[in-house]
């Protein structure tokens, strides 16, 4: 089956020059010009990768792409005119994978798709083990078919990082992520989440420390 893939792009020669070199590399594109008109065809269809262009109408590509990642781990590559170094850590912070500066050359952007999806293991977005089972619903996580007993801080951690396997997350994207109100700003206190997860683990080495930077969830072997 064909990876289905978003263009998001408002300028519709380069839209088209980019959906006819995934056509030609056997991918299913679809484009779209506008930012709210794109999380609503995603929400309505899923995608296996998207292309967000940044400055877009109706919602820029950042607050798009941070829109995308509150229900999908397809792989996203940010396609934007802006190059300082600013713009390039806004665009990964917001959930993006990867980054490419305008002018591209399309073959660059495709070959990046490529290795995307396949790292992805495509047919799809990354998705976690059999053993994990994560259901944002009802808020729970399953492991090797039994609920696991977590936190509500504990559960949006680890949701975070088996919906995302061999991402290496910082402390303080972690921490984002426990507490989207930011009243802790100790960094250091994901440590303490991350030690009580892993007591909870049958497989607790799946969750890797990445040295002087964070957490990694690891799929197993």
């Amino acid at each position: 089956m064909s990876a289905k893939i978003l263009v998001v792009e408002d300028d519709p020669k380069i839209a088209a020059l980019l959906a006819d070199y995934l056509s030609a590399e056997g991918y299913a594109p679809a484009c779209s010009a506008d930012g709210r008109a794109a999380l609503d065809l995603a929400r309505a269809g899923a995608f296996d990768l998207y292309l967000l262009d940044i400055m877009l109408p109706g919602m820029d590509g950042i607050a798009l792409c941070t829109a995308l990642r509150g229900f999908s781990a397809a792989p996203i590559i940010m396609l934007t005119a802006k190059v300082e170094e600013i713009d390039r850590l806004l665009g990964l912070d917001s959930g993006a994978d990867d980054y490419v500066c305008k002018p591209f050359s399309p073959r660059e952007v495709v070959a990046r798709v490529r290795a995307l999806l396949r790292r992805a293991g495509f047919g799809g977005a990354a998705r976690p083990p059999a053993a994990f089972v994560v259901d944002r619903v009802q808020m729970r996580i399953l492991h090797a078919g039994a609920a696991l007993q977590l936190t509500p801080v504990e559960f949006r951690l680890l949701a975070e990082l088996v919906e995302h396997p061999d991402r290496v997350y910082s402390r303080q994207q972690l921490l984002d992520v426990a507490h989207a109100d930011q009243r802790d700003t100790n960094d250091r206190a994901v440590d303490s989440h991350i030690k009580n997860i892993r007591r909870k683990l049958a497989d607790p080495d799946c969750l890797q420390s990445v040295y002087g930077v964070g957490y990694r969830f690891e799929l197993p072997r």
